[in-house]
């Protein structure tokens, strides 16, 4: 038996331009870090050699003397004096010779800068050398090393302050594509929206709304131009099934609801026990509609269908519902009768309705008489006992009336 496998949620288009946008930032931002970095070493490189060659040539001035007197220990002391300044960490004075005349170095207590070292090595490979003069002479020669604790702290310094710039661009960034997204994942959502509402809904009177964007703003129009073409196509489609219900539901000679209506309503008033308490049913039927087909034809049998069914209307107006059941048999459902006295005088009044001649549209007039017989819903437990009790009603009315003739 294979089971399902359900698939991972989607992500969202906003979630994936977020992501989109973030991966994008983020490596742009790195790149220009690395660039960055690379041009502040090597700016740092450049600056650090002219400041080591500025300190190379101020030295050169404080040695002179030294040099010219002979004083190894002065310019030791000078040297001294200098390099406790933190601006080298080793320096050596050489005389015209080149041999040693004075030398001074830094031995800190915790020299495991090794990264300090590297760099120092990298940016300064060999020690500063700066010529000592005495009066347009050469007397001798400073070489100066750089310190790798300063040269390390200036790296680091640079490095902290640019990744705090980057990342401060990049949250600057990333807020500024978020807030312009925001126009195309709003626009995205209006249109997912009115489609998934005109899908789940069948809402197709739902329209997109005008956008900024050219693109959603004519895929928007698109849209509602089909919109417009299913709501049309919706309601001829309506217009029809309504058309079709009518047909189906309603009698095509005199309008009235057909047996499949009647069926209908007498089943849901046998449902609803509020309304069973007072309503009623009356079954007509014609006592001498054979007559006036077989003289008139049944043409003029139509006219006083119509006409029987016009009066039954007008009867009951708005507070009772008539029904044709087929050929000369009517129905029709009382409501707001309480007691068997009022469903006698509504059957009273209904029979003084059929006294007046029906007009045959042929010159001539006829009489009609119906037959009514009626079942009480508050005395009937179920559809087909409340029908057979009016049928019944109705036929002893009309074998009544045919003794009474006889």
């Amino acid at each position: 038996m294979n089971k399902e496998i359900s698939s991972p949620p989607r992500p969202t288009f906003k979630r994936t331009l977020r992501r989109i946008s973030m991966i994008s930032v983020i490596i742009t931002m790195t790149i220009i870090w690395l660039l960055l970095c690379m041009a502040s070493v090597v700016t740092l490189k450049q600056y650090a050699q002219k400041n080591l060659e500025l300190t190379a040539a101020t030295m050169g001035r404080s040695l002179e003397a030294s040099l010219v007197f002979n004083d190894p220990a002065a310019a030791t002391e000078t040297l001294a004096t200098l390099g406790k300044q933190g601006q080298f960490a080793a320096a050596e004075v050489l005389d015209i010779r080149k041999k040693r005349f004075a030398s001074w170095s830094w031995n800190p207590a915790d020299n495991s800068d090794t990264l300090g070292k590297l760099v120092s090595r990298w940016l300064f490979p060999v020690p500063v050398a700066q010529p000592i003069m005495h009066n347009g002479r050469l007397i001798g020669e400073v070489l100066i090393t750089a310190r790798d604790s300063l040269i390390s702290h200036f790296i680091w310094m640079s490095f902290a302050v640019l990744t705090g710039c980057i990342l401060f661009a990049s949250f600057v960034a990333l807020a500024i594509t978020r807030s312009l997204h925001n126009g195309v994942v709003t626009a995205l959502q209006n249109i997912t929206d009115v489609v998934h509402d005109v899908r789940t809904n069948r809402n197709f009177s739902h329209r997109v709304t005008e956008e900024r964007i050219d693109e959603f703003h004519r895929f928007g129009q698109d849209f509602n131009s089909l919109l417009d073409e299913m709501e049309e196509w919706q309601l001829k489609l309506q217009a029809k099934n309504a058309q079709l219900m009518r047909t189906a539901m309603h009698d095509p000679l005199t309008g009235l609801a057909n047996r499949a209506a009647f069926r209908n309503s007498i089943a849901a008033l046998m449902k609803d026990h509020s309304a069973q308490t007072n309503s009623a049913l009356l079954f007509l039927d014609g006592d001498n509609f054979k007559a006036i087909n077989d003289t008139w034809g049944h043409a003029a049998g139509d006219c006083v269908l119509i006409e029987v069914a016009s009066r039954m209307v007008q009867f009951g107006a708005k507070r009772h519902q008539s029904y044709r059941l087929g050929g000369d048999e009517f129905a029709m459902i009382l409501y707001g009768v309480y007691t068997e006295t009022d469903v006698k005088q509504v059957c009273a009044e209904l029979t003084q309705q059929f006294m007046r001649p029906f007009d045959l549209h042929n010159g001539h007039t006829a009489d009609l008489s119906l037959s009514i017989g009626f079942a009480l819903t508050w005395n009937n437990a179920s559809v087909e006992t409340l029908l057979e009790q009016a049928d019944r009603n109705m036929y002893q009315v009309k074998n009544q009336r045919s003794k009474t003739i006889l």
